[in-house]
């Protein structure tokens, strides 16, 4: 059972994978809902810091190199770009909504991991990222449980 949780816990610290293949694993499993909720929030907020301090600045330090040059130049660009388009659509003040419905939808592309890297690009706070992004993955969290405990009663799995 400790096995199970601690599975959740790492795969919740998977890019892209994230809670989408964490909780409908705890589900699976059988495992109590809240307690891998709680486990998978805290493995997929765990990278959040690391993401917000360090990522931006790997990217930049990447765009003058030889092999990576041309991609990690092409993602600052893509994001800084992306970043002034929603300040101007959302405002300052609704970045953060806005960041929490990215994060907390389920959908490929989306979750802390994304969420985080666009939130460094748009020189948001460190702490109302983090807020926004931790009240993302809880949402998240919620909207898959829902889909598979709903999964699991319908199916009988």
């Amino acid at each position: 059972m400790l096995l199970h949780y601690f599975l959740c816990f790492l795969v919740s610290m998977v890019p892209l994978i994230e809670l989408r293949g964490a909780i409908p694993y705890a589900v699976g499993m059988g495992l109590d809902y809240f307690t891998a909720l709680g486990i998978c929030v805290v493995g997929n907020m765990l990278p959040v810091p690391i993401i917000y301090l360090f990522a931006r600045k790997v990217l930049h330090w990447g765009t003058d190199k030889k092999y990576i040059g041309k991609f990690f130049t092409f993602c600052v660009e893509k994001g800084e770009k992306a970043g002034h388009k929603l300040t101007q659509q959302a405002g300052r003040g609704g970045l953060f909504l806005a960041l929490m419905l990215f994060v907390g939808i389920p959908l490929p592309g989306t979750g802390a991991w994304t969420g985080t890297l666009a939130a460094s690009f748009l020189d948001m706070g460190f702490k109302s990222t983090t807020l926004s992004v931790c009240l993302g993955v809880v949402l998240a969290g919620i909207i898959m449980g829902i889909v598979s405990l709903t999964g699991v009663h319908i199916f009988g799995l």
